[in-house]
């Protein structure tokens, strides 16, 4: 596999975000393209200022892939990162159409808010701790579709981490001390996935440092005011026919939202 001229990398990018508008995200992967790691973090970028260029605003970025077993199936040896959009951040309660995504698929996770702007060479897990202002339990929504070859890791990478859509919950302040809980996906009041005894902030704030550093690398530094999605315990799970979906934390609140 011959590596994608500069050219090549705007006209991949260019098909991502079309066929992200147009609802048919990954379409290119169709075409059987083959695409390295590296490249598709390229295509990610790429996107991501075309997207900043017609108006849209990065709040934030969120760290996937963090069980080693998602990882594996991906063909990872670390984490995967995205961006957060302005125009895909919607509040608890909020109502969506299925037909805006494809295969839409949950993830239970949490969120933290960024107090200050952080420097990356001052990172430690105490200096992440003091730099959080809340946490947040939220709904990743995902499209769920690959089209290309496993693993499927530089498709992932690619089309933002497949990240489709925020819904948040309200801020709850950080704890002064370690705290246990746990967090429970309910689609129509029947629950999906549960894990127990999660410790805050040990369990939330784990993968943090690996990506201030990697969005280092591409000159991306974050900021106060920045939403850090801290990773989902397991792999989205679609909603076919559902309609409500909940999240809920014994320590951490509950978030909502309806798919009609």
């Amino acid at each position: 596999m011959r590596d994608l001229s500069l050219k090549e990398i705007e006209k991949f990018s260019n098909k991502i975000l079309e066929d992200y508008d147009n609802k048919i995200p990954s379409s290119i992967f169709k075409e059987k393209k083959r695409i390295t790691n590296e490249e598709a973090l390229l295509v990610q970028s790429n996107v991501a200022k075309l997207r900043q260029k017609r108006g849209e605003e990065v709040i934030g970025y969120k760290i996937g892939c963090v069980s080693k077993d998602t990882q594996k199936k991906m063909g990872f040896n670390q984490p995967a990162s995205g961006y957060l959009w302005n125009t895909e951040l919607h509040k608890s309660g909020a109502t969506l159409n299925k037909k805006d995504f494809t295969n839409p698929a949950m993830e239970a996770e949490f969120g933290v808010i960024l107090n200050r702007d952080i420097k990356p060479e001052l990172v430690s897990f105490d200096y992440i701790l003091d730099s959080i202002k809340g946490i947040y339990p939220l709904i990743e929504i995902h499209n769920l579709i690959f089209h290309g070859e496993e693993p499927f890791g530089s498709e992932l990478l690619a089309n933002n981490a497949i990240h489709a859509g925020i819904i948040l919950g309200s801020e709850i302040k950080i704890p002064k001390k370690t705290t246990v809980t746990d967090l429970k996906l309910i689609y129509d009041k029947e629950i999906i996935d549960t894990w127990t005894e999660k410790k805050w902030p040990f369990d939330m704030l784990s993968e943090i440092e690996w990506l201030i550093k990697e969005q280092a690398k591409k000159n991306n530094y974050l900021k106060k005011g920045d939403l850090i999605l801290t990773g989902a315990y397991g792999f989205p799970v679609p909603i076919n026919e559902k309609k409500l979906v909940e999240v809920t934390s014994s320590a951490f609140g509950d978030v909502k939202a309806t798919f009609n």
